[in-house]
């Protein structure tokens, strides 16, 4: 699914799809386009004081958002988790088929696929609900029923906050 040229020709055109991430389906785009970015608050009528995740490749893709990945000692994760640096959510998936289209993609924001305050799609009929033609692209992955990844604050210092298990 994620290898769908379609996939990689929305996100890489500024689009924002529906798809599977490492957790949950989410509303995707290119972390590093603005107006994307603008557009997915606007779909999920999310306030622009709630940051998004932003799925990466690897942790030196950190620097594109003018974070130091030297500054953090970021510990291996055996669940997914998304870490926030510097007030920025970052969160290094596990399968190595969405991190490769990262790589193709660049960073991509991640937020779960639901308008603030409804529960997540678990399947793309639901997502078509909540988004209809607001959305580029759907990706069907089946149903998912997993959870929303560990949420925690690393600091400089190499001490850790839990803000959701």
């Amino acid at each position: 699914m994620w290898s769908d040229p379609n996939l990689l020709k929305v996100l890489k055109g500024d689009g924002v799809v529906v798809m599977p991430t490492d957790t949950l389906y989410g509303i995707v785009g290119r972390a590093q386009n603005a107006s994307t970015v603008e557009k997915i608050y606007k779909i999920k009528k999310r306030s622009p004081e709630k940051k998004l995740i932003n799925l990466i490749a690897d942790w030196e893709d950190i620097k594109k958002f003018r974070i130091d990945p030297k500054k953090f000692k970021i510990p291996q994760f055996n669940e997914p988790t998304s870490v926030i640096l510097e007030d920025i959510s970052f969160r290094l998936p596990q399968n190595e088929n969405l991190r490769e289209l990262i790589r193709k993609t660049g960073p991509l924001v991640a937020p779960s696929a639901n308008p603030e305050d409804l529960p997540p799609a678990q399947n793309i009929d639901e997502a078509r609900k909540y988004f209809g033609n607001q959305v580029d692209l759907y990706i069907d992955g089946g149903t998912i029923t997993a959870r929303a990844s560990k949420v925690i604050r690393l600091h400089a210092d190499g001490s850790i906050t839990i803000l959701r298990e």
